[in-house]
C-alpha cells in the first residue's frame, strides 16, 4: 500500500552512520514459570553466542538484559528487571545466572513493559542495534479472553507505539516465539518484528535458541552494509513528495542492489528462507496503537496455522551467505522508512 511521506524538515539531524562492527545486543526474556528451559539455554550459551559473533564479524559487542514477568496481583515478584549494557560477558552471565522461571499468573505477560525498558537502554548511537525478544505469551490487551487486564498494560504502555519508537531509533527487533504456546499470537509478534525491519523466528525447542541468536545477529550486521543505499532511495522519494509503494519500491531496490552484486548473510531454517510476513501480521504492523491492532487480531482474517510437531524440535538454523533476498530488501525498506521521517 502506498504511503504519503512527509518531506524532511531542514533542521532534522542526519541519520547516524551505523557501524556493522559495533553491536549492541539486548535480550528481553520472559521469566515466568514456563520459560525455564529457555533461560537455562541462555545461561549455558551466552559466552558461545558472543564469542562466535566476535570471531565471525570482528565486532565490538555490548550486552543488555531485560527480564519480565507480570503486574500484581498476577505476579508479586517483579514486573521488569533491567540490566543496562555492559561489555563484560561475565557480567551478562551473572545476570542470566540470577534469572529463574516462576510465577506469571494469567496467560498474558508484561511484554509492553519489557519493550519500554528496552527503549530506555543506553544504546550506542553508532552501533548496529538488535533486541531479541523471547516469549511464549502475548501482551495484555490483545485477545482479552482470560486477561486480567483486558484493556491493555495497567501502566498505560502501548506495545505498538513503543515498537514504533524502537524502529525510529534504528533498533531491530527479532521476536523469538516459543512454539506451540505462542502459535495463537504469532501474527502479533511477527508484526512487531516487521515494524522494525526484523523478523519472527519460530522456536520449537530451547536448544535451538543459541543458533537463532547467533544467526540473526550475523544477518542483521551483514545487512548494514546495504542500508545506506536503501536510505538514499527512501530519502529521495520522501524529498520529492512521491508516495512510497512498498511492493514497487522493494522490487526497484532489489533490482538495484542485485546489479551491484549485493550479498548478505541470511538466517535459514533447514536450509530454507524463513517464512515472510503473513497478511494478518502485515495488517497489524500498519496500526498505530494496541486498540486498532487488537481489532485486526480479532478480525475474520483467518489463516492456516502451521502444524507444530516433534520434528520441529530438530530444526537446524544457520546464517549462510547468499544474494540479498527480496524479503531482506523489504525489511530494510521498513527500517529505513522508520528512521527517515516515518509517517506520524
Amino acid at each position: 500500500m502506498a504511503e504519503k511521506m512527509k518531506a524532511p524538515s531542514v533542521d532534522r539531524p542526519e541519520l547516524a552512520k551505523h557501524d556493522s562492527a559495533i553491536l549492541d545486543l539486548a535480550f528481553a526474556m520472559d521469566c515466568t514459570g514456563s520459560m525455564g528451559s529457555y533461560i537455562k539455554t541462555a545461561q549455558q550459551n551466552i559466552r558461545e553466542i558472543v564469542e562466535t559473533i566476535v570471531a565471525s564479524e570482528k565486532s565490538n559487542v555490548h550486552l543488555a538484559l531485560v527480564e519480565y514477568r507480570d503486574h500484581p496481583p498476577q505476579d508479586a515478584t517483579f514486573v521488569t528487571r533491567t540490566h543496562d549494557f555492559t561489555s563484560s560477558v561475565s557480567q551478562m552471565k551473572t545476570w542470566l545466572d540470577a534469572c529463574s522461571a516462576q510465577g506469571g499468573g494469567d496467560c498474558p505477560e508484561a511484554v509492553a513493559d519489557a519493550l519500554h525498558d528496552v527503549s530506555k537502554l543506553s544504546w550506542r548511537e553508532e552501533a548496529t542495534k538488535i533486541c531479541v525478544l523471547v516469549s511464549d505469551a502475548p501482551p495484555h490487551g490483545l485477545s482479552q479472553s482470560g486477561d486480567s487486564f483486558p484493556e491493555g498494560c495497567p501502566a498505560g504502555l502501548d506495545p505498538i507505539d513503543i515498537t514504533r519508537k524502537l524502529a525510529e531509533k534504528g533498533i531491530t527487533l527479532y521476536t523469538v516465539g516459543c512454539e506451540p504456546a505462542i502459535l495463537s499470537y504469532r501474527d502479533f509478534f511477527m508484526a512487531l518484528a516487521y515494524m522494525t525491519g526484523g523478523q519472527y523466528t519460530p522456536l520449537g525447542g530451547a536448544k535451538l535458541l543459541t543458533k537463532i541468536i547467533i544467526g540473526g545477529a550475523q544477518e542483521e550486521m551483514s545487512l548494514q552494509q546495504w542500508m545506506a543505499d536503501v536510505d538514499v532511495e527512501v530519502q529521495s522519494r520522501i524529498a520529492s513528495g512521491h508516495e512510497i509503494d512498498d511492493e514497487a519500491m522493494t522490487r526497484d531496490l532489489h533490482a538495484k542492489l542485485a546489479s551491484k552484486g549485493a550479498r548478505s548473510k541470511q538466517l535459514v531454517r533447514n536450509n530454507a528462507e524463513l517464512a515472510g510476513i503473513s497478511s494478518k501480521a502485515k495488517a497489524m504492523s500498519s496500526q498505530m496503537d494496541m486498540k486498532s491492532a487488537r481489532s485486526v487480531f480479532k478480525s475474520s482474517m483467518v489463516e492456516t496455522e502451521p502444524v507444530m510437531d516433534e520434528a520441529r524440535c530438530s530444526d537446524m538454523y544457520a546464517a549462510i551467505e547468499t544474494e540479498t533476498s527480496h524479503y531482506q530488501v523489504n525489511r530494510m525498506l521498513q527500517k529505513s522508512k522508520a528512521r527517515n521521517f516515518y509517517k506520524k
